[in-house]
This record gives C-alpha cells, structure tokens and sequence, in this order.
C-alpha cells in the first residue's frame, strides 16, 4: 500500500505537538554526552540519567576513566546493562581520544567513528547535540519502527534508512528529525501496541490502514 504521508506533513505536525522534542540524556560536557549515549544502547535514558548522576560526579576527564580497573567501572554501570562491553568501550574511548585527539572529543563524523562502541548513530547524537554540527541521522529502534510504520522509507537497515532519510529530509532537520520520532514513539507509536486511534496520522498512515483492512476481511 503506498503512504499517503509525506515527510514534510509529518515533520509539521510532530513539530507542532512535540516542540520541545530534544535529546533526554543529561549532560554537561561533551564526555559525558558521549559516554550517557554508549551506556543507552539497550538501556533507558531514565535509567543513564539516574547512573550518570553519580558517575559524572567521580569521572570528569579520559584520564579519570583510565585511572580505575575495567572491574570498577564495570561496578559504577552495572545496572545499566551489558556493563563489561560498555566499559571496555568507555575506557578504550578514553585512550584514543587522548592519544590521537589531545583529550578533545573529535568533532567530525570520520574522527567519532574511530572511537570503541561509537556507530553513526552515537556520532550522529554527540556531534549534533553537543558540538551542532549535523553528520547525520541519529536513526534508533524508534525511528526504524515509525519512519517504517508510516511509509516514510522501505529500507530495513539502520545505515539504509539513515542515508535514504538523509536524501528526503532537509539537513537542518536531520537531529529533530530524529528526536520527534522518539518522542512520538514513546507517547504514541508504542512497539507492541501503538495507540493509532490517538494518533494525529492515524487516517493517513500505511499501517494503521492496512490493519484496518485486514480486519473488514
């Protein structure tokens, strides 16, 4: 079934119901942006945040992450999930950027992509959110399921659907692109049981249509 929606007509009204739709990691300093954004893979910003309010309190330089056993940062982000993998990331991180980066987190999407446990999409949210320069499409579970869901892309891969949006979408929409599909799907677009009689394109989306008429069947 081809969509009916078109991006401009969803970036507009998500804009307008979402208008503050930003980044929910907290953070003060481009570190620990980076380091909130590797501890979220498979975890909640709620759970990070409530992490990083001790961990941004005890390690505050590449230096300090350095300064610890693998087994204690493992122990300050346990329960943020698959912690040995997150701070084997962190603390190689931390020695690339202050081997081959002079302590400064790069600011390019090529220098972002050396760092352990950093894809595009951690790029992507690091250098738009903290440094404002858009590299790309921070693409999650969220954005695959909605941009999917509505018809928006037919591709299936994260990378596929970051470079397909990056063509329709205007650069300047790249980031909020990203987060109004977070907030929308959090309020809405839930993955198992998404409140499409609520929804403002429910009359318009593929899927919610598709189920429709299935269900006449």
């Amino acid at each position: 079934m081809t969509s009916k929606l078109t991006l401009t007509e969803v970036l507009s009204e998500l804009k307008a119901i979402y208008p503050d739709a930003h980044c929910t990691l907290n953070w003060t300093t481009p570190l620990e942006l980076l380091v909130a954004t590797i501890l979220a893979a498979q975890c909640t910003d709620a759970r990070v945040n409530t992490i990083g309010k001790t961990l941004f309190r005890k390690y505050k330089k590449p230096q300090d992450y350095l300064a610890v056993t693998q087994e204690e940062l493992e122990k300050d982000i346990h329960s943020c999930g698959t912690y040995r993998m997150k701070a084997r990331a962190i603390q190689e991180t931390c020695h690339t950027i202050l081997q081959d980066f002079d302590g400064e987190l790069p600011q390019t999407m090529k220098g972002m992509l050396t760092l352990r446990g950093v894809g595009r999409k951690t790029a992507a949210i690091v250098l738009g959110t903290a440094f404002g320069k858009i590299e790309g499409i921070p693409i999650d579970t969220h954005n695959i399921r909605l941009l999917r869901r509505m018809g928006l892309t037919r591709k299936k891969e994260q990378n596929q659907i970051e470079l397909d949006m990056m063509k329709k979408t205007p650069k300047e929409d790249w980031l909020v692109l990203s987060h109004l599909m977070v907030a929308h799907g959090r309020a809405v677009c839930d993955a198992r049981n998404p409140a499409c009689d609520e929804c403002v394109f429910g009359h318009k989306c593929p899927s919610f249509l598709l189920g429709k008429a299935m269900k006449k069947k």
